[in-house]
C-alpha cells in the first residue's frame, strides 16, 4: 500500500487491513516505520470522519 492521505472509506479500510498485517513489526524496521505512519493517518481520518463526542457528565457518573 502506498502511503498517501486517506480520503475515502475504501482508503481507510485498506489502511486498517495494512495495519493489521503489519501489527507487531519491530520498531525501527521499515515495516515498523510504515506502521507508525499508517497509524497517524488513520487517527487523523477518524478524528475528522468518525468523531466520538465526550459523554454527558451526568450520564458518565451514573454509568
Amino acid at each position: 500500500m502506498d502511503i498517501r492521505p486517506l480520503k475515502t472509506e475504501a482508503d481507510y479500510d485498506q489502511a486498517l487491513a495494512e495495519i493489521e498485517r503489519l501489527w507487531g513489526a519491530p520498531e525501527g524496521s521499515a515495516d515498523g516505520d510504515h506502521l507508525d505512519v499508517l497509524l497517524v493517518l488513520v487517527e487523523a481520518y477518524e478524528v475528522k470522519h468518525h468523531p466520538i463526542d465526550p459523554p454527558d457528565p451526568v450520564e458518565a457518573i451514573k454509568y
